[in-house]
């Protein structure tokens, strides 16, 4: 039997990063929020961490527990015994938002000026018709975000039953690759970095050494506006670390 290769990338956000993420995805009010929907797509981002072998806290399948929690209780018939205004099942979570939202804000607001050399960078040149380039301003990035995009590309790609082996798996190598790819290149394109994965396997391969590499400092992804184009930009080091954990 094979070993399998578990891979352990810490998670970069929280069980509520992933709720504000799924709010503002889906255009929700966040004082009324549609608590089936909403379950079913954190779940479903849980199931694709697990695919990815990435490291899930403890924290996310308690809010997962919580969730389902919630949507129970909304599914119980009113209680005509109990007073006519009944607390609403979901105030605890919603106030819970609404406080982390706030410090988000504020942390936000403390970095706004970090690293502004990274926040900008030229498109390639463009066609002899237009005037001059074009500056894009970029902002960052969440795990939630990179997950996203990156199911886009794994929905395209031929269906694989196969065990990830230490055979199989050389994130070590994709590491190199795509510092590689950003070799003298101010950013590329995310879907680019994914270009050469030809198997389910190797785009998830890519992937998390694409979070290994953001996790280390290396590398940062900005987004040029809310669900617009993510960037991949090579932070200002000069030598890539030798010893990279296999897991």
């Amino acid at each position: 039997m094979e070993e399998i290769y578990n891979i352990k990338i810490p998670v970069f956000e929280g069980p509520l990063d992933l709720l504000l993420h799924l709010i503002r995805e889906n255009k929700i009010d966040i004082y009324d929020i549609p608590i089936a929907l909403i379950t079913h797509q954190y779940l479903q981002y849980i199931k694709m961490m697990k695919e990815l072998n990435l490291d899930i806290a403890g924290e996310f399948l308690v809010m997962a527990a919580t969730l389902i929690h919630i949507k129970s209780r909304m599914l119980l018939p009113p209680d005509e015994e109990a007073p006519e205004e009944q607390e609403d099942p979901r105030r605890e979570l919603v106030q819970r938002l609404l406080e982390y939202e706030a410090y988000k804000e504020a942390a936000l607001g403390l970095r706004k000026r970090e690293d502004e050399w990274t926040r900008v960078f030229q498109r390639e040149p463009l066609s002899d018709s237009d005037e001059e380039d074009e500056a894009i301003y970029l902002s960052d990035v969440n795990l939630f975000d990179l997950l996203e995009a990156f199911k886009k590309i794994l929905d395209t790609a031929p269906p694989e039953v196969a065990t990830i082996t230490k055979e199989t798996l050389t994130v070590k190598d994709k590491i190199f690759l795509i510092m590689e790819m950003l070799e003298g290149q101010e950013a590329i394109r995310f879907e680019d970095i994914f270009k050469n994965g030809i198997t389910r396997t190797q785009l998830i391969v890519t992937f998390i050494a694409l979070l290994e590499l953001i996790r280390l400092g290396l590398i940062r992804a900005h987004q040029e506006k809310e669900f617009g184009n993510i960037w991949v930009i090579k932070q200002n080091v000069v030598d890539l670390p030798v010893n990279f954990a296999d897991s």
